[in-house]
């Protein structure tokens, strides 16, 4: 299937529905399966702005919070968001000479643009992997990965097997077939 189909199936189904969640299986090629749980939020999830303060106590509002302080260019903050603070700062850092101070805030910012979307959040046990269409940029459909610490949501910088899945799910994301 192409990704308009899956964008516009992933669309339809946020703007029925405030939150829905089902138990998917997605088929590798060469026979192994990979088996999440699909969520999916309202169309504005990644502008609305939460009652309180701003914590990371789900993956959604970890993806804001790191999002706003890279829109403002505070990598150390970021970093302290990752469960690898050090490396996670040294790539921001090297990022942010590689493209300069304002393409770097504006990389950032348009996460929180009304035209892009939140396609998916996908949950393999502890991990998080959220799935935008962004409208700007090479990188069209791009993800972002969590995990869960301690009631915490943290950037998932250590390689590990359900990002490494996540990461499958991502790719049949970006090849527009429709995981199953």
């Amino acid at each position: 299937m192409k990704i308009g189909v899956f964008v516009a199936g992933l669309f339809i189904a946020t703007t029925l529905h405030a939150q829905t969640e089902e138990s998917r299986t997605l088929e590798l090629e060469g026979g192994g399966s990979v088996a999440y749980t699909l969520r999916i939020h309202p169309a504005d999830a990644h502008m609305a702005r939460p009652a309180g303060e701003l914590a990371p106590t789900s993956a959604l509002d970890a993806a804001k919070l790191l999002n706003l302080h890279l829109s403002a260019g505070d990598i150390e903050e970021a970093a302290l968001l990752s469960n690898s603070p050090r490396r996670r700062f040294e790539v921001l850092r090297d990022y942010r000479e590689s493209v300069g101070e304002e393409e770097f805030k504006r990389v950032f910012a348009q996460y929180f643009f009304p035209e892009n979307r939140l396609l998916a959040e996908i949950v393999i046990g502890k991990h998080r992997l959220l799935i935008w269409d962004l409208k700007e940029g090479a990188t069209r459909i791009a993800g972002q990965y969590f995990v869960e610490v301690d009631g915490r949501y943290l950037v998932d910088d250590v390689p590990n097997d359900e990002r490494t899945s996540l990461r499958w799910v991502l790719e049949a994301c970006r090849s527009g077939k429709l995981p199953r």
